[in-house]
């Protein structure tokens, strides 16, 4: 079979087996985004192994799933910031802030003191700390707008904490290169190299709200009025890309931050309904389930022996605990009362895409073996499936406090 015949097989697989996961999953009463993990978690190696069977011969497909799935996180990411407003931002910053500082250390210092615990020498169990450290808010963000619950404090606070956790991950993880790359006059090299990373991040921020609050409202009313067709949603595509792209090859920041900053930007312009209707068709009907099968895809739970397994289920507690204390605490010093801290610690224990580049760049610089890879990936499969139906309780009953959002009930669903 042709390799483009290959491809069109498999996506028609995937998103068929992701709607379907969905469709269950909202039908027992859980958000649609467990299911479509799940799905993928099925479809992998570790039940069906489906993209290795004998008809799949071209050695490309899964690279190309990947980067549909990257794809698709981005629209994800974009379409959140779309349904915040700035003034959402500014009036939980100070939860933001300390959910997203504590949300950083806590987890850090728990997987240290767990790799310490079971053997690890040091440098390796701040290594693992910095596996814990990032969160996936693409997953929660996902499931608060299932639940009507994004632009409630939690929703903003999670999507202003996210990214300053993703940021100091980042910068984690290029000092620890740094630091372990020489002694001496190396020390004072890397020095040198964190700072121009720090400056990096503080121009390339600056540059994203010059451009979005200043240009990018006048470029997209000239856009409306030129005669091709849908060049609006043309225009916000390549503007999304481009703030990825430059969010992380300009500013060493994650792609999705620069994709975030975009949907933001754009949601004060009076084009926010087109973009918004014409993004959610595209994104929720292909790449956004694509990139939540892609999560279960890349487990193997097969490959973990007994004492992986217990290793596993360690980490994964201090995972959960950690995250719900550190961003907890921090929605407690951001003015939130107890229920809404506890609802921020949780929407922040998803790990995603962020652990994987971390782990990429563990086993490639020789700080972890394969095995603790495996875990990680482990890990972000099951906090992904464990935090859609807890939120859904959590935000079952109640209004939030700001008065804006209710949850939904099941029927809503």
């Amino acid at each position: 079979m042709l390799p483009f015949l290959q491809f069109l097989i498999i996506l028609a697989v995937i998103i068929t087996a992701a709607k379907l996961g969905g469709y269950f999953s909202v039908r027992l009463g859980q958000p649609a985004v467990a299911g479509e993990v799940l799905a993928g978690l099925i479809l992998g190696p570790t039940v069906l192994n489906f993209l290795h069977w004998d008809i799949f011969t071209d050695v490309h497909l899964e690279e190309t799933i990947t980067f549909l799935a990257e794809l698709g996180v981005l629209l994800l990411l974009f379409i959140a910031g779309l349904e915040l407003h700035i003034s959402d931002l500014q009036k939980s910053g100070r939860a933001a802030v300390f959910a997203g500082v504590l949300g950083f250390l806590v987890p850090l210092g728990f997987g240290y003191l767990v790799a310490i615990l079971m053997g690890f020498d040091p440098q390796q169990g701040l290594f693992i700390g910095l596996l814990l450290a990032p969160t996936s808010v693409s997953i929660s963000a996902q499931t608060l707008m299932e639940l009507g619950a994004l632009r409630s404090r939690v929703g903003a606070s999670l999507l202003g904490g996210a990214v300053i956790d993703d940021t100091l991950v980042v910068l984690g993880i290029s000092i620890y290169l740094a630091v372990l790359g020489g002694s001496g006059s190396q020390e004072l090299s890397a020095g040198s190299g964190i700072l121009l990373l720090v400056g990096r991040m503080i121009l390339y921020i600056a540059l994203a709200i010059f451009v979005g609050i200043v240009l990018l409202p006048r470029f997209a009313r000239w856009t409306e009025r030129l005669p091709i067709s849908e060049g609006v949603i043309a225009f916000a595509f390549t503007v999304m890309i481009f703030y990825a792209w430059s969010a992380e090859y300009l500013g060493s920041l994650a792609t999705i931050i620069g994709a975030f900053l975009a949907g933001l930007f754009f949601a004060r312009t009076p084009l926010k309904a087109k973009i918004t209707q014409g993004f959610s068709a595209i994104a929720y009907g292909v790449f956004v389930p694509i990139f939540f099968v892609d999560v279960g895809l890349e487990a193997n739970f097969r490959a973990l022996d007994r004492k992986t397994l217990a290793f596993l289920g360690i980490l994964l507690a201090a995972a959960i605990v950690s995250k719900i204390i550190g961003s907890g605490l921090g929605g407690l010093l951001g003015k939130l009362s107890v229920r809404e801290s506890v609802q921020l610690g949780f929407s922040m224990v998803p790990r995603g895409e962020v652990v994987l580049i971390v782990a990429t760049v563990g086993i490639t610089e020789g700080f972890i073996s394969q095995t603790e890879v495996s875990i990680a990936v482990a890990m972000v499969v099951l906090t992904t499936l464990l935090t859609p139906p807890v939120l859904r309780l959590m935000f079952r009953k109640g209004t939030q406090s700001n008065g804006q959002v209710t949850a939904m009930t099941d029927s809503d669903a």
